[in-house]
């Protein structure tokens, strides 16, 4: 019987190592981890988890400097983060003032000016994004550099459920979030000539987890989301800085080259520590989709049939009423920055059958 060797075949095989992977994070990767402790309140819990996950990022790298604790805002965890930083060695850096996530990594990425850093990972402080399982982004990102010729990557640590970790409500709207700015990005690829390439993600999933707070970015990619001029794209600061941060990342990133790929992680069945409720979520989750059709110059008509196209399917909008007055409310948000005119109860209507 004949053999013939296949490409996969021919390969070899430095793009399933373990070893080199290990090595990459080990030596040429910083971290970025964002602090946001809200003024006043009891942080004993949120402390605890912010130090294990410290601990934790230390174990992975050789130079506890290239971990990077920022507060965003000196009353937000300014003093906390300098104790941490003097435990554990890592580097620190306190926000001017309370901006948003976004402006406390561009702190951040200031500070990891190392050229030696070819790599620079954003993990969230809330004790669900694990640093052990960072070796298996900086994995797929080596593979992709040498399966499809990528030089650029953004690798997102996808959620095998955004429900789960998040609730319902939280999940069935990141969904709305991630399944419109895919529509963007499409669209934006369409419009200059050049196909969006999803090989790394589309065997994972329908629709990347975009808004996931675990993500890796190759260094040039890095330097063009976190030192280059923010484009606000007449947005107010929050809807930047704060309420859109995940979509921003994303889509700087891929506009400048940057090749998407995703990578399974773990999550904790339920999120321990959260922001989320008390932020207006009304506001944020239209945020999230407002700037990137703004930077990626979406027209009004397309918006509104996109979220006609994607409120129907959501498992929200059979929860009535409140679910589906969420999303209308949501949606209103988003045609007024566009200047549509207010979605109506039709907005959840969908086929006949299913």
């Amino acid at each position: 019987m004949q053999i013939h060797n296949s490409p996969e075949s021919s390969r070899d095989g430095l793009e399933y190592s373990a070893r080199e992977a290990r090595r990459i994070t080990q030596q040429s990767t910083g971290i970025l981890i964002p602090v946001y402790l809200p003024p006043g309140g009891n942080h004993d819990l949120q402390l605890e988890l912010l130090a294990d996950n410290v601990e934790a990022c230390v174990d992975v790298v050789d130079d506890p400097h290239a971990v990077c604790l920022i507060a965003d805002g000196p009353d937000c965890g300014g003093a906390q983060v300098k104790e941490l930083a003097s435990t554990y060695s890592v580097t620190a850096t306190v926000a001017q003032r309370n901006r948003g996530k976004l402006s406390a990594l561009r702190h951040g990425a200031d500070k990891l000016r190392d050229p030696s850093l070819e790599w620079i990972a954003v993990i969230d402080a809330d004790g669900d994004h694990f640093a052990n399982e960072l070796v298996n982004l900086t994995r797929a990102a080596l593979a992709a550099r040498r399966r499809f010729g990528a030089e650029d990557l953004l690798v997102i640590g996808r959620r095998a459920s955004r429900h789960r970790p998040m609730g319902l409500l939280r999940g069935e709207l990141e969904e709305l979030a991630d399944r419109v700015l895919l529509d963007a990005l499409s669209y934006a690829a369409a419009r200059s000539g050049e196909p969006l390439p999803l090989q790394g993600v589309t065997s994972i999933e329908e629709f990347p987890d975009f808004h996931s707070g675990f993500k890796l970015f190759s260094r040039q990619a890095a330097e063009h989301v976190f030192l280059a001029e923010p484009d606000l794209c007449d947005v107010d600061e929050d809807a930047y800085f704060r309420h859109g941060c995940e979509a921003v990342m994303t889509v700087e990133a891929m506009q400048a080259g940057a090749q998407l790929v995703s990578v399974q992680r773990t999550t904790f069945n339920e999120q321990p520590v959260s922001t989320f409720g008390q932020l207006q979520r009304d506001r944020l989750v239209a945020d999230k989709m407002i700037w990137p059709c703004r930077k990626l110059q979406v027209p009004p008509d397309f918006v509104q049939q996109w979220l006609r196209n994607h409120v129907p399917r959501l498992q929200l909008a059979t929860l009535a009423p409140q679910g589906k007055q969420e999303l209308l409310t949501i949606c209103n948000l988003v045609a007024e920055a566009f200047s549509l005119p207010p979605f109506t109860a039709d907005l959840t209507v969908g086929p006949l059958f299913v």
